[in-house]
């Protein structure tokens, strides 16, 4: 009792001299002695559910890889063995013979002009929302809110109508600009937060110098941004290219305009009857390359755009 009192009236001294109260300074004990029981099991069923998820996640993406490097023989009778070899005429044969490589093309020519397109103008936008305070601003940031829950769906019938007034059906230009208005939502919504938290001393110093408001945006503010820029590029990226409903609508009649997803359909269905099965996980595997590729080397930069809100 002696040695506890001794112990107790220690830690009260040491806490008083650092300013941490006594109670602070011990570890929270459970039931029987054990420390942070909860913490520990919580944490455990935490680590649990993320290994789940990402074995729902990986496993799938796996066996499309391995299958595409197999036999259609080998698919059918070992579907969970790695392959015997490592086969690479069925991407021959997706690439050649089921027009991959044409609709590989064509979506890499509209992603990357839609992409360059929604990032420009809806940082632009984005930023006079963000920084600048005029009348009808919120009506106006709101607008391009409601665009986001607006389904697209509704919208497809008149959106034909209207493209084929202007003459631009089964064109790069027509789905360049719908998938322009289809992101800026979403592309604005985002970086308009983004911006919000970047110090307003920098720009304000900038303009002090002389610089204009075109060349404070451009050559201060967009560089600071980059984090939340690359953040939501990824975003655009991965929706712009995995869409399948706006291209079959209003990219329908020419098959050399096809863009991948809607090449992946058609080889989905002209390889079933074939019995070409492997050369449909390769067409499946090209495709998910670019966005595979794209999330790996700008990993960091999504994660530090995520977090940059809450890390002011």
């Amino acid at each position: 009792m002696r040695a506890r009192t001794t112990t107790d009236a220690t830690d009260t001294t040491d806490a008083a001299a650092t300013g941490i109260p006594a109670q602070r300074g011990r570890r929270a004990r459970g039931p029987g002695g054990r420390v942070g029981s909860e913490g520990g099991l919580l944490n455990v069923f935490s680590h649990g559910v993320l290994l789940l998820w990402a074995l729902m996640v990986t496993l799938p993406l796996l066996w499309a890889v391995m299958s595409a490097f197999k036999t259609d023989k080998e698919i059918f009778t070992s579907p969970w063995s790695p392959p015997s070899g490592l086969h690479v005429d069925a991407w021959g044969r997706a690439w050649s013979q089921a027009h991959m490589s044409q609709y590989f093309l064509n979506s890499v020519i509209v992603v990357a002009g839609s992409l360059a397109g929604t990032m420009l103008l809806g940082s632009m936008a984005a930023y006079v929302l963000a920084r600048f305070e005029f009348p009808g601003n919120r009506f106006v940031y709101f607008l391009f809110v409601a665009g986001m829950s607006f389904p697209i769906i509704l919208a497809l019938v008149p959106l034909f109508f209207v493209m084929e007034n202007m003459q631009l059906l089964n064109t790069y230009p027509g789905l360049i600009l719908v998938y322009i208005a289809y992101s800026l939502p979403f592309t604005i919504f985002f970086l308009s937060g983004f911006f919000r938290t970047l110090p307003t001393s920098v720009a304000e110093a900038a303009l002090i110098d002389g610089a204009s408001h075109t060349r404070t945006f451009f050559q201060v503010m967009l560089p600071m941004a980059r984090p939340g820029l690359i953040s939501v590029g990824i975003f655009n990226f991965l929706g712009q290219w995995n869409q399948y409903l706006l291209p079959t609508v209003l990219n329908v009649g020419d098959d050399d305009k096809k863009l991948l997803p809607q090449g992946l359909v058609a080889l989905a269905v002209s390889q079933g009857y074939k019995g070409d099965w492997s050369g449909l996980f390769a067409g499946l595997v090209m495709a998910m390359l670019p966005v595979l590729g794209a999330y790996i080397v700008f990993q960091r930069q999504v994660q530090a755009g995520l977090t940059a809100g809450a890390l002011k």
